[in-house]
């Protein structure tokens, strides 16, 4: 008898801290902000160096087709935005990283997915993300620091996308044979407009023919960029999706940023949901739509992409929608089940590294190129928590009930026995 009570006493601390833990997380300060280190995003980046330097790379592939390229990619890009947060204490680690990272990308590894015949060479996708992490590598760096293999390496390889786009009929280039994204042309436009920002501009007309075609090719349901198009003339074959829809809305801004406020206002009104009242997330397909679940979205309980909200947290940030960005990012902090210690953060137990590799990446979003148009208004209750904290409230104090109510029978029955 004395063990079992002293079981059920440590089940109901382990629950109670575990609430308690659970509500600090949700009601204290947002990991993410438009300046400064982000809360804890060097110690993931430290988690997840150690684990690329493991199997992270080969076991993200074998997750996803472009695994071992996106979780490298990511990487490198979340120690380019923490060098350009900080230039003074974190600029040369961020430097010696993101080339690190860039390195990988350049490898027969980082190359294995993506066909050699595609025009620009190994496809859209491939070319777009490793310019965009080429620019941000020359971003961390003075003009007379940058060093002149890669100032040709950037000039020469956005000459190629941009010949690329002006020979196309459609805006949107091919990632695989025959396979074509918006959300590839995107972040590879972006790019040509990074680009425009660091050397002599030479894509401008470019920039504007593709979003001149990129507007009369919008999903006719949503408004907005569809998820998957037909590769020979960019007209839509599949609704927009959040998967996509978030790294549009990370990478849009820098391409156009009043084109990107339309798109923004128009993704939060169809796609950002209070599932059960208890927090923000992101659907994959808009709101009155379901739809099956695949490697781009992950598993969709009430309709939710996980990996479309964390993506958000960055889109939001960049657009300017803080209420948006911070509420996202605290919901990860509760139920991303993250685990501290002096040196590392990792979440999810780090079970799965790429998960920690986006997230990272969207908490230290910054714009690059150009600031969103206007920050667009709110529609996050400063009182949100509430309800979710509630419901630790009482998690928390069940496990104590049933002793607190006998000692209140036996008081009651003392007293009747005077």
């Amino acid at each position: 008898m004395p063990t079992r009570r002293w079981l059920r006493r440590v089940v109901a601390v382990v629950v109670t801290v575990c609430a308690l833990v659970s509500a600090v997380r949700l009601a204290g300060p947002a990991a993410t902000g438009p300046t400064g280190e982000p809360l804890g995003v060097v110690r993931q980046l430290s988690f997840l160096r150690a684990q690329l330097n493991g199997k992270a790379g080969d076991e993200a592939q074998q997750q996803f087709p472009e695994g071992y390229f996106f979780i490298h990619a990511l990487y490198g890009l979340s120690w380019v935005e923490i060098g350009l947060r900080d230039p003074a204490g974190k600029r040369a680690a961020a430097l010696r990283e993101a080339r690190w990272a860039l390195r990988q990308l350049d490898s027969p590894a980082g190359r294995a997915p993506f066909s050699a015949n595609l025009v620009p060479r190994h496809g859209v996708f491939y070319r777009g993300w490793s310019n965009w992490l080429r620019g941000g590598i020359l971003g961390l760096q003075t003009a007379g620091q940058r060093q002149p293999s890669e100032l040709r390496r950037f000039a020469d390889d956005s000459a190629a996308l941009g010949a690329a786009f002006e020979g196309s009929a459609s805006p949107f280039l091919h990632a695989y044979p025959g396979q074509a994204w918006p959300v590839d042309s995107t972040v590879a436009m972006a790019s040509l407009r990074l680009h425009d920002t660091l050397l002599p501009p030479r894509f401008s007309k470019t920039v504007q023919r593709w979003l001149h075609g990129v507007r009369q090719r919008l999903d006719p349901r949503t408004g907005l960029l569809p998820h998957r198009v037909d590769a020979a003339t960019g007209e839509p074959v599949e609704v927009a999706r959040g998967s996509s829809q978030s790294l549009i809305q990370r990478f849009l801004p820098d391409v156009d940023p009043v084109f990107a406020d339309e798109q923004y206002r128009r993704f939060r009104d169809q796609y950002v949901t209070w599932p059960l009242g208890l927090g923000p997330a992101v659907r994959e397909y808009p709101d009155g739509m379901d739809g099956p679940a695949d490697v781009d979205s992950g598993p969709l309980p009430l309709g939710v992409s996980l990996s479309a909200s964390v993506v958000t947290i960055g889109a939001a940030q960049i657009h300017h929608d803080a209420p948006l960005a911070a509420a996202l990012a605290q919901s990860s902090e509760f139920v991303g089940l993250p685990v501290d210690t002096p040196w590392t953060k990792r979440y999810a137990f780090g079970l799965l590294p790429i998960g920690d590799a986006f997230l990272a990446w969207s908490k230290a979003a910054r714009p690059s190129v150009a600031r969103a148009a206007s920050p667009p208004p709110s529609t996050v209750s400063p009182w949100w928590p509430t309800p979710l904290l509630s419901i630790l409230v009482v998690v928390g104090a069940a496990p104590w009930l049933p002793a607190l109510l006998r000692r209140r029978q036996r008081r009651r029955t003392g007293i009747r026995g005077l």
